[in-house]
């Protein structure tokens, strides 16, 4: 994870990125017990190229690198990681409001738990919604944070079905 914080962090340095947050199952592990993942997943904010291939950047600078591109993740030291641009109000905000942490003396931006819950929330899988029971169970969310933010980004409805199919019942 060292060397994918080193990375993200010298894309920012040279412009190839606006910012980033890791989000998913790594960025989890940050409030609950560890889950199994094969990748590790990067909220991205890239500058407006005008080009429509927005990872351009990025996988050019992975390519001078030598980490392959393998399939839908590239290569960076032993975690494929997917570069995933923020693709919503809450996508962005959760980028934007991200922790910084010290990782091995490396600081990574970690998307908050809150963030964290919705976007599963939002994505609605299987995974997703253990992640969102987990961070719940866990405390490291509250329902009424959890609603609150939901609301907020027009997933209200969304909170609701899931709270009374998994909380309520």
């Amino acid at each position: 994870m060292r060397e994918l914080a080193e990375a993200l962090n010298e894309m920012m340095r040279l412009g190839v990125l606006d910012n980033y947050a890791l989000f998913g199952a790594v960025a989890q592990m940050r409030y609950t017990e560890p889950v199994a993942t094969l990748d590790a997943d990067v909220l991205v904010g890239v500058p407006d190229t005008g080009s429509l291939d927005l990872l351009r950047g990025i996988y050019e600078y992975c390519r001078q690198h030598n980490w392959p591109a393998e399939g839908e993740a590239v290569q960076i030291g032993v975690w494929p990681t997917q570069f995933i641009p923020a693709f919503s109000t809450l996508t962005k905000e959760a980028m934007e409001q991200a922790d910084t942490e010290d990782f091995e003396g490396v600081p990574l931006r970690v998307v908050r738990a809150n963030h964290l819950a919705v976007i599963a929330l939002s994505v609605g899988r299987g995974k997703d919604y253990a992640r969102l029971l987990a961070l719940l169970e866990d405390g490291s969310v509250s329902r009424e944070g959890v609603a609150a933010l939901a609301q907020r980004h027009c997933l209200g409805e969304v909170w609701q079905r899931f709270a009374a199919r998994f909380l309520d019942g």
